[in-house]
């Protein structure tokens, strides 16, 4: 039987040499772990840089008292990643941080002590400042929650499941428990990958989570900083962003229903879609061309409308969905 941990960090990246270096010497300088033991796994999402080698040679320096791991995993998609690392983990609790989130010196410890303080916690987000490479625009507030920007304020929060709200995987910690117990083995929705948008794997897995049970929580002592290139502002990289996440919606949505119940949340869910695409369209009719913020808007209330009908016919609800 393998040595049990207290703590896992878990870092799926792709693609990530340029980025990693700096997160990995903040999980070298973090404070007040001497208590707890821990590790940290990167996984190598299928990377065609030298994200390997880049890990390698941080091995080979490493002074640390706790580990660092490297693994690949071949299938891309965030969820095939975040799976590898559930099976390698030794932690107790698993953190994971995407490779350009950068955890303030504290983060391991804060993220330990709110799973013990906790133990109905089945995942706890962190607070996620962005750090942007370019300001965004005037309204963007209104749109940044969808980047993994979560400030809700200082105090602990429970995300109740009737508010359908649910924190990004950026800075989430889960306990390896509820993920063992509620996340099934398939996925429906895999992550983004190279020509195919579709995302909101986070939130299938959270859902899991919620409904067997589980509490999902806000962590606001557990705080990262989330760089933000200057090409995630723009036009090209936006809209089919919303449109990802949009499509992936019906999955979502539908997790925690049951079946007997789902063709009238289908149908709730279709007229306040319509709802929403009319009023907007009524505000800004005269703007989607020119307010990249409201375009973003409407196209995910365009796609989150046709996201049922999109993924029956690409084969997506023929997995394994009960």
């Amino acid at each position: 039987m393998a040595e049990n941990l207290d703590f896992t960090v878990a870092i799926p990246t792709y693609n990530g040499e340029s980025r990693l270096p700096e997160l990995l010497e903040r999980l070298q300088n973090q404070l007040h772990t001497e208590k707890f033991s821990w590790e940290i796994i990167v996984v190598d999402n299928n990377s065609t840089d030298n994200t390997a080698k880049v890990v390698q040679k941080t091995q080979q320096n490493w002074q640390c008292p706790y580990p660092l791991k490297y693994c690949f995993e071949a299938r891309q998609g965030a969820a095939y990643a975040r799976k590898m690392a559930v099976q390698q983990a030794k932690g107790r609790f698993i953190g994971f941080l995407d490779d350009d989130n950068y955890p303030l010196s504290n983060w391991v410890s804060a993220a330990y002590a709110f799973g013990e303080k906790y133990p109905k916690a089945g995942a706890y987000g962190s607070q996620i400042h962005p750090d942007w490479e370019v300001e965004p625009p005037e309204n963007f507030a209104r749109i940044a929650p969808f980047l993994a920007i979560t400030e809700r304020g200082n105090l602990p929060l429970l995300y109740e499941a009737a508010k359908k709200l649910l924190p990004p995987s950026a800075g989430l910690v889960v306990r390896r428990q509820a993920w063992l117990e509620s996340v099934p083995d398939k996925f429906i929705l895999t992550g983004r990958v190279q020509g195919n948008m579709l995302t909101s794997e986070d939130l299938e897995m959270l859902s899991h989570i919620q409904k067997l049970g589980w509490e999902i929580w806000y962590n606001p002592e557990m705080e990262i900083s989330h760089r933000i290139p200057k090409f995630r502002l723009q036009k090209d990289y936006l809209i089919p962003f919303f449109r990802g996440i949009g499509l992936s919606r019906y999955v979502t949505r539908m997790v925690n229903i049951q079946p007997w119940y789902r063709p009238i949340a289908f149908l709730a869910y279709m007229i306040n879609d319509l709802r929403k695409i009319a009023l907007h369209l009524l505000k800004y009719r005269t703007k989607l061309k020119t307010d990249l913020v409201a375009a973003c808007e409407m196209q995910l209330f365009l796609s989150s409308l046709i996201s049922p009908f999109y993924l029956w016919k690409n084969g997506y609800l023929n997995k394994n969905y009960n």
